[in-house]
Formats: C-alpha cells, structure tokens, sequence
C-alpha cells in the first residue's frame, strides 16, 4: 500500500499568524528545550495550567463523593465539572459522559453490556481499518455469544473506507457497527454522519472511536450520529483517561457488571471503583485549555469551535508545507493518501529501516512514532510489513518544527 511520490492538498491555506502557536507552545514545559514533537498521535505533551489542576486536586480537601461534609462536596463538584466540561467537548448531555481508566478499557467494558442484548446468530460489522481498542473487545464478545463478523474493507491504496463499503456488509441481522472517526495510522476521515444513517436504517447500534479524531477536530455527537463515541484525553493535551459520551436513555438499556452496593445511576453504574479526582480536575482544565487556544467569548462550546477552527486551519497550512516538502524528497513515499484526514502521515524511506530512521530522528531531537500502532487488521489487510515512519502534528506543533523535520528526513534519504 505504498503510493509513488507525496502530493500535496490542492490548496494551501494561509493561516500561519493568525494562530496563536507560539503563546500556545509556551505553555508547555516539555517544550522549553525546543525539542519537535511529531508523535502526538501516540499522546501529546501537557500544558502547565493542566497539571496545576491535577497538583490543586491532590492536595484539596477531597474524599469520597456525596453531599455530607466539605470534603465529599468537593470531590463531586470536581466530577460534575469533568462531567460538564466533557459534556461540552463531546456536545453530549453531561448525563450521557462516561469516565473510565482509557479508551480501551471503555470499549471492552461497553462491549461485554451490549453483548448481553446479543442472540445467537447475530452480526457485529467491524472495520479493518481501526484501532485494535475497536476490533479485539467486539471479537471476544462475539465469540462469548455466537455473533458473526462481517468486516468493512478500506482501500489498499488509499486507506479510504467508502460508505458504499459499509452498505456491503449491513443485514437485517446487524445489531452493531464499530468504526472510527479517524484512522490513526493513515488519518482517514470516514464520512460518519453518512455511515450512521446507513447503521441506524439497519436498526443497528453504532459505536464510534473518535481518540484519533478528537485532537484535532471538535467531536459533534448530535452531528455524528453515533450512539457511542469514545476519546482518550492524553491525546489532546490532557491527562490519561478515557472518555465515552452517549444519550443517557441509551446508558439505561446496558446493564454492565459492577459491585452491588454501587449505584444503579448512569452513567455512574459504568464506573467501576472510586473515580481519579485529580485526573478529572486536569480534564476540566484540559476542556478549558482547548477552548482558550483562540481566546474569545461566548459559552465554552462557542469558545471550544472557534479554537478548533483555527488550530484546523493551523494544521492544515502545516500538513501543506510538510507534504510537499516530502514530496520533493527522492525515496520518500507516503503510505496510503485519504481523500479527508487528519494531519497524520504514514511514511517510508528508502534503504532505511523505520526503526533506524526514528532513531536518527531521535538524535536531533525530532520525535516520531515507528511501527504498526495496534492497527492489526490494517496490517495484514495492506500487507504494511513493519509498518512505517508516523508523523502527526499537535496543537504547539510549529512551522519551523516541520522545517527542522523536512531537513532531517532530506538528510536521512540522502544516504
């Protein structure tokens, strides 16, 4: 699945200036050596007004929730502010957000409650293209339960899942769809909103994995369509701690395993044990930190778009400069070419092994992942071998960053 040569966007956008990159990357103390970050599709660097949250939680008068003492008062305002603050993030009823310990752990949980609605002979339509976290928990439950899989293919070439691709493998025996919101190998954007229909015309549930979609585009359930979205923080400046946001009348139909004195309320039923308050303190702080990367007023997810609009624009101008500057670069390939993405590159030199090139990368302090990232089926489905050379950028990512990048990668290649 390797395409000859990279190609750039039609069109750049110039927005460099108009985004507020250096302020923003001052924020972060990771980032005051200088060092050029590219790995934050693995997880991103954390602002310093986050980690004061969590340092504030931590030694707050915290114990366990209720509404009897200053301290068990303090921990819930701390848990209906996440609540809130996620609410707004995911545009979800602040009812409808479920915290857990990752993504992961989240879709194996929610995979073992929905799996009790399935009957012999069911289908559970899984995507070749996705994270493992959103392949691996339906398989087990559909094993447990005698579920069928049908699978959706993607474009070898490409990486691009077409909604006609999903329609293939929809039947009247289709009781769930899991599917990503963005590749986080290729950047693939599929059309959610349009699959969702095709999901729901089959009387199916649809579960969507938005971890590698959330960090740069403002996940929008309502818009989606999804009856489950799932994110990670830690991919978007946060702290590590998964997140999943549904309508609370979708919460009450699963009836998830859990101690029995524990609370029969969602979403709190879906939390097992005493929640990690000053997590949840540095997720409030993270939601604000993204609403504030473009200061301006208007309620937090007014605040939250317009950041979000610019940080897209910011990388996209970013994407632009790096995809042509790799595509003047002799033995450099990109693997897979989606048409909608998010600014992630999956990539290859020639006469190099990816862990040779991250490593020399990693001499002159330009950080990149190198591998598979857990995309098994992508793997096999595209025959990638070891993978490749990922790229992505981040919210502090700047355009000297991308520069210092394209030198290192000309250097390498020309060996």
């Amino acid at each position: 699945m390797t395409c000859d040569g990279i190609h750039q966007r039609p069109e750049r956008l110039d927005t460099m200036g108009s985004y507020p990159v250096s302020t923003i990357r001052a924020q972060f103390p990771s980032l005051r050596e200088g060092s050029a970050l590219f790995d934050g599709p693995g997880g991103t660097q954390v602002p310093q007004r986050v980690a004061r949250a969590i340092r504030d939680a931590l030694v707050a008068p915290v114990s366990q929730r209720g509404t009897h003492n200053f301290f068990s008062r303090g921990a819930d305002r701390i848990v209906n502010a996440a609540r809130a603050a996620m609410g707004d993030f995911l545009n979800v009823a602040p009812e409808g957000v479920v915290f857990g310990r990752s993504a992961t752990q989240i879709t194996f949980d929610f995979a073992t409650a929905i799996g009790d609605l399935l009957q012999p002979g069911d289908e559970i339509v899984l995507s070749r293209l996705d994270h493992d976290a959103n392949v691996a928990p339906w398989i087990e439950v559909a094993a447990l339960r005698g579920a069928e899989i049908r699978w959706i293919d993607f474009d070898r070439g490409t990486g691009d899942i077409l909604t006609e691709d999903v329609a293939r493998v929809l039947t009247s025996r289709t009781r769930l769809v899991a599917l990503t919101a963005a590749s986080n190998l290729f950047g693939t954007r599929p059309d959610i909103a349009a699959v969702a229909e095709l999901v729901h015309g089959a009387g199916a549930l649809f579960y969507v994995d938005a971890v590698a979609y959330a960090a740069h585009h403002l996940v929008d359930f309502e818009q989606m369509g999804a009856d489950f979205v799932v994110c990670s923080s830690y991919k978007f400046c946060g702290p590590h701690l998964g997140i999943l946001g549904a309508r609370p009348e979708t919460l009450e139909r699963l009836h998830p395993r859990k101690l029995r004195p524990s609370s029969d309320q969602v979403p709190e039923r879906f939390e097992l044990g005493t929640l990690p308050y000053e997590l949840l303190a540095g997720l409030t702080a993270t939601v604000d930190f993204l609403a504030d990367l473009v200061p301006s007023a208007g309620t937090r997810r007014e605040r939250l778009a317009r950041s979000y609009d610019a940080l897209h624009l910011h990388e996209s101008e970013l994407l632009g400069v790096l995809l042509t500057g790799l595509g003047d670069i002799p033995g450099v390939r990109r693997v897979g070419s989606p048409a909608a993405s998010t600014p992630t590159v999956l990539l290859t030199i020639d006469g190099i092994r990816i862990d040779e090139a991250c490593r020399r990368l990693g001499d002159r302090d330009i950080a990149v992942g190198g591998g598979l990232f857990y995309a098994h089926e992508a793997a096999k489905w595209a025959d990638l071998g070891d993978g490749g050379i990922r790229v992505g950028l981040a919210p502090y990512t700047t355009i000297d960053d991308v520069e210092r990048l394209l030198t290192g990668v000309r250097e390498l290649a020309a060996r």
